[in-house]
């Protein structure tokens, strides 16, 4: 059998063992999909059936690829066995069954903004605010209590779950679940969630059919194990109970999904369901580098809910794990993208080689920028630019139309959005109106009375009262203050704060992070012009080629860490390794949270073949506010000898004393690379990061009429530095200033707060 030649002593063992329950613990990097296609190939090799095969995963991609392996080893018996995610399975299976549970068997599968839509129906005809019952929020609700086998009935029966909703102040949740359940059922219709909650009713209520399919599958696997949810583990103990040659394989460290329904105590509890388990360990990892094996070692070990395993590498030892500091997210970006060009320069390595990983899409924005401005070709994995995302897309068109009224597209995007009463009729009233009168859009809103009839002509003119509003305060307000006053103002910050689900919060967070990149433009102090026009045509610059990407092109990969999982890259980049924002705030109230988190950090770490840097920023803009950031307890994590900290100190001039005692400082670093003595006091890593720089006490500006090359100042952010170059002439003199922890920054003389020292 040459297909086992090629495999490690674990892998091979874990292959053999074909009959009983079986668990393979798979680290990351480990080979796990060539110990289920080979498991599966060598099963049809003894002669088993391969119609009496079933194999689980989470991915069409995944079944895919599993079958393509299985058919090169085995050839076309392959194709018949059962094998796809588990709502294709189970879909195909209620197909066959649907009469049984009142269905009929041509039903309908609802997606996901099917099921939305009827919501929102729902929503109206039982006349409730769909701002507080948001249909994201409803939908979401709906699919944890079926992914939890919690139906309709129970869930208005359970008094714990209705004093949750009463309490949230959406007390009629259950009624809208039992109006969606009977409209769903009156369709013949089902939808996601439904494919594997009615495979459950269907194996409880009819033994006869699970006596069926018990005997059909006589031999079960899934693959991605930590990541099923209690319907799955149900449905899957079910079948297995007759022959228990089931098969789990998955990396409890790797379980990033329970804001899915995700459930790991699955994997760790896998042993009390089958106490006669054999547990197979592939602790060798093929993917990446010795050191990067170790830091994600050092990191899941501060986990206590996790099966023992110790992953290694054989791979070469590899560079230490750059960690890089910037003083805020955008020279963050700056920095990251500088790294990449160089890298790719020097190593003549391709641009898909590397791959930035974030905790929550709205970082990408500053990433997105960086790396257009070198010209760095980059595509956003799972998801969209930054700048095409529609919410972003939504207050930007409120921008152009405060500045050109006459932009006809903006206009008619939002018009009505958030809703003011203007609807489709109305819109294309204006339209007529306009052609019949020779007039643009904008004039016939401003005279709305005159060209419309009076029940549509209110709302109307009231939106252009608005925009003229936004017009008349953006000629005296920066950047800053006039994006936060039509984003209030429009109500459209209000219409994303309501929506409480996990996309409407990732919307939310997305404006958020627009109107800080607009606060961190309008307080620059390098340019003259820093009105919101001006940042407009910066963004128009930056976007204009988003519609213009080649599906293959050699690009940089962007994207969320739970996107990542399963992907793997030469060189990766963790960006935003600060407290509150990774681990995020939300999950520093409970250990499992945490131990969540720091999986997360973990499969981050793992996608990495040859290169990992991690970054942090000393400080950020957060609901317009400059606030300091501390670095993230996962460096903390991480042991000293296996980092390389340079946070550009090691290039400032020798010509002065001035960074003497930085110089005398940074000379630690070697002192923590090599073995120490015993008696050599240990200190924590994160004790060695640099952290936000605080002005010292009684900080104020200086005036720096009389400023000149040679001295050295204090800036409230870039700390202290010498002033290395002056150039232009008054009002608009501009100092370039060596900053000890920055490098050079150059800075327009009436905008900086520097403090001069002497």
């Amino acid at each position: 059998m040459d297909y086992l030649n090629g495999l490690n002593p674990s892998q091979k063992a874990a292959v053999e063992q074909t009959e009983g329950p079986v668990m393979i613990v798979a680290g990351a990097g480990s080979g796990k999909t060539r110990v289920i296609t080979y498991r599966v190939a060598h099963l049809i090799r003894k002669g088993i059936d391969p119609f009496n095969i079933l194999v689980l995963t989470f991915t069409n991609k995944a079944a895919k690829s599993m079958q393509e392996r299985i058919f090169e080893a085995v050839g076309p018996e392959a194709k018949n066995c059962w094998m796809g995610t588990f709502h294709s399975v189970f879909a195909k299976i209620l197909r066959v069954e649907a009469d049984k549970i009142g269905y009929p068997t041509n039903f309908t599968i609802y997606d996901t903004d099917d099921s939305k839509s009827l919501i929102r129906s729902i929503l109206k005809e039982l006349q409730l605010d769909d701002k507080l019952y948001n249909a994201n929020f409803v939908y979401n609700r709906i699919s944890n209590a079926k992914n939890n086998l919690i139906s309709s009935a129970e869930y208005v029966q359970s008094e714990h779950i209705q004093s949750e909703d009463r309490a949230g102040g959406r007390g009629q949740l259950g009624e809208i679940y039992q109006a969606y359940t009977q409209r769903c059922f009156k369709a013949g219709a089902m939808d996601f969630d439904d494919l594997l909650f009615k495979t459950n009713v269907l194996l409880k209520e009819h033994p006869d059919v699970l006596y069926k399919y018990q005997n059909r599958f006589k031999y079960i696997m899934v693959d991605e194990y930590q990541d099923t949810n209690f319907s799955q583990y149900l449905i899957v103990k079910k079948l297995a109970a007759i022959t228990e040659n089931i098969c789990v394989v998955g990396d409890d460290a790797q379980s990033i999904y329970a804001f899915r329904g995700a459930n790991i105590q699955n994997i760790l509890n896998f042993e009390k369901d089958y106490p006669d388990l054999r547990i197979f360990k592939l602790e060798q990892n093929y993917r990446s580098t010795q050191n990067i094996v170790e830091v994600a070692n050092n990191v899941i070990a501060n986990n206590k809910n996790q099966l023992q395993k110790t992953v290694f590498s054989e791979k070469e030892q590899g560079e230490k794990i750059k960690v890089l500091r910037a003083f805020s997210d955008n020279e963050e970006g700056k920095i990251i993208a500088e790294n990449i060009a160089q890298t790719h320069a020097s190593e003549g390595l391709n641009y898909r080689k590397f791959a930035i990983l974030y905790r929550t899409n709205a970082q990408s924005r500053a990433m997105e920028e960086a790396l257009r401005k070198l010209g760095i070709p980059y595509k956003i994995y799972g998801g969209q630019s930054f700048y095409q995302r529609k919410e972003i897309k939504d207050l930007i068109a409120y921008f152009r139309l405060t500045f050109n009224p006459n932009d006809e597209e903006a206009l008619k995007r939002v018009i009505n959005y958030p809703r003011r009463g203007i609807g489709e009729t109305s819109i294309e009233r204006i339209i007529v109106a306009a052609d019949q009168h020779q007039k643009t859009l904008w004039e016939i809103i401003t005279n709305a009375a005159t060209y419309l009839d009076g029940r549509s002509a209110t709302p109307i003119a009231n939106f252009a009262l608005l925009i003229q509003s936004f017009q008349a305060l953006a000629k005296s307000n920066t950047a800053y203050d006039t994006a936060l006053h039509i984003a209030q103002h429009s109500t459209l910050l209000k219409e994303l704060y309501e929506d409480k689900s996990v996309e409407g919060l990732s919307r939310y967070e997305n404006i958020q992070e627009l109107l800080n990149g607009i606060k961190e433009f309008s307080e620059r102090e390098d340019i003259e012009e820093r009105g919101l026009d001006v940042f407009m045509q910066d963004i128009a610059l930056l976007t204009n080629d988003d519609k213009d990407k080649d599906p293959n092109a050699d690009t940089v990969s962007l994207m969320t860490i739970h996107s990542a999982k399963g992907l793997e890259f030469s060189q990766v980049y963790v960006v935003g390794l600060e407290e509150n924002l990774f681990p995020s705030q939300l999950s520093l109230n409970s250990r499992t949270d945490l131990e969540e988190e720091r999986r997360l950090f973990y499969v981050a770490i793992t996608r990495a073949e040859k290169k990992l840097t991690l970054s942090y920023a000393t400080s950020r803009y957060r609901w317009g506010s400059l606030t300091n950031c501390e670095p993230s307890r996962f460096i903390e994590e991480i042991a000293p000898q296996y980092l390389d900290l340079d946070f550009k100190v090691a290039q400032k001039p020798n010509q002065s004393s001035f960074f003497d005692d930085e110089r005398s400082n940074w000379k630690q670093k070697d002192s923590f690379s090599k073995p120490k003595p015993a008696t050599t006091p240990s200190f924590k890593t994160k004790s060695i990061l640099p952290k936000a720089h605080v002005p010292s006490e009684g900080f104020s500006p200086s005036d720096t009429s009389g400023l000149q090359v040679g001295m050295e100042v204090e800036h409230e952010r870039f700390g202290f530095g010498k002033v290395v170059h002056m150039e232009g002439a008054k009002p608009d003199l501009k100092a370039t200033i060596f900053f000890k922890e920055l490098g050079q920054k150059q800075l327009l003389l009436k905008f900086a707060k520097l403090r001069i020292i002497g």
